[in-house]
């Protein structure tokens, strides 16, 4: 009795992941809670959702491999969760990749991609954040367009994805790209329960995590140009040129940024504040840790100081 009460509650508490797991997937951005965002595209193809009218301006870079803007209930829930950036008075911009990427397209191309985005709709931005997939672009945006951006805050990022992440992001991507939705969503769950032991339990979740991607926005072609990226990925030539403030929130047990690349990372970058959230990994930090109110509180901390 006491080995199938435990099976059930594994399987309950893994169904709840699958959920906030998704959930955070297709968060981009967030806003005033009671207002839906603004859509629209730029001319080079990138979309984007927005919300608040505050004097500064803010851009959000989602994760991926794939990059989504929220609809209905999770734009609401993305709202509550950004809601303290919206009360500092910025008004906020969650940017997809350019749609319809070139074959080849590399990071440092997507950096350029938001460049020309700022430098014909704003000028210059107060603040970029970009967390996983989206701070590798944030990355190469600060170094390569420096008097675009004001202050960065590269959000579970590193100078490169470890040979786990890129393996495991590899497949999720071709997985989706070749509509195989059951088997993308049991890779997905690696990056939720990562372990061995759990790969029957992500077999049988698979199918229903497998779901939610019917429907996203990223065209196959996308997605493969995306994870390939990603894979060759390396900013180590491009950190040092940062002259900018920058925020470095790391989870401490991340797989996808590990402690060695972490640590590569904030020694290369010339001005890096550094935050820890212990005990947490990629996925569980994006959601739970107090990753807004840091950003909020560190913007603080920097105009005192200048």
């Amino acid at each position: 009795m006491q080995r199938r009460t435990m099976a059930l509650l594994v399987t309950a508490t893994a169904a709840a992941l699958v959920v906030a797991a998704v959930a955070l997937r297709r968060r981009t951005t967030g806003a005033a809670v009671s207002q839906e965002p603004r859509y629209g595209r730029f001319t080079n193809g990138i979309e984007f959702a927005s919300w608040g009218d505050g004097p500064k301006t803010m851009l959000w870079l989602p994760g991926g491999p794939g990059s989504e803007l929220p609809r209905g209930f999770f734009a609401r829930l993305a709202a509550r969760q950004l809601r303290p950036l919206i009360d500092e008075g910025y008004t906020v911009w969650s940017l997809t990749r350019r749609r319809g990427m070139p074959p080849g397209h590399t990071i440092a191309d997507m950096a350029d991609d938001v460049a020309e985005v700022i430098e014909d709709r704003f000028g210059r931005v107060d603040l970029v954040v970009g967390i996983s997939y989206g701070s590798l672009i944030a990355q190469c945006l600060a170094a390569r367009h420096p008097s675009r951006v004001g202050r960065v805050v590269l959000a579970l990022s590193g100078v490169r994805v470890s040979d786990w992440g890129r393996d495991v992001d590899l497949r999720w991507a071709r997985a989706r790209a070749d509509g195989r939705m059951a088997e993308a969503g049991e890779v997905f769950l690696e990056s939720v329960l990562p372990n061995g032991r759990w790969r029957r339990l992500r077999h049988r979740l698979g199918p229903l995590a497998g779901r939610m991607f019917a429907s996203e926005q990223t065209s196959a072609d996308d997605l493969r140009i995306e994870a390939s990226a990603e894979a060759a990925f390396d900013s180590r030539d491009q950190l040092g040129k940062l002259d900018m403030p920058v925020l470095l929130l790391v989870a401490e047990d991340d797989r996808f940024f590990t402690a060695d690349i972490v640590a590569e990372t904030e020694r290369l970058i010339p001005e890096c504040t550094v935050i820890r959230y212990a005990g947490m990994g990629h996925m569980g930090a994006a959601i739970r840790a107090p990753i807004a109110r840091d950003i909020v509180a560190w913007t603080e901390r920097r105009a005192r100081d200048e």
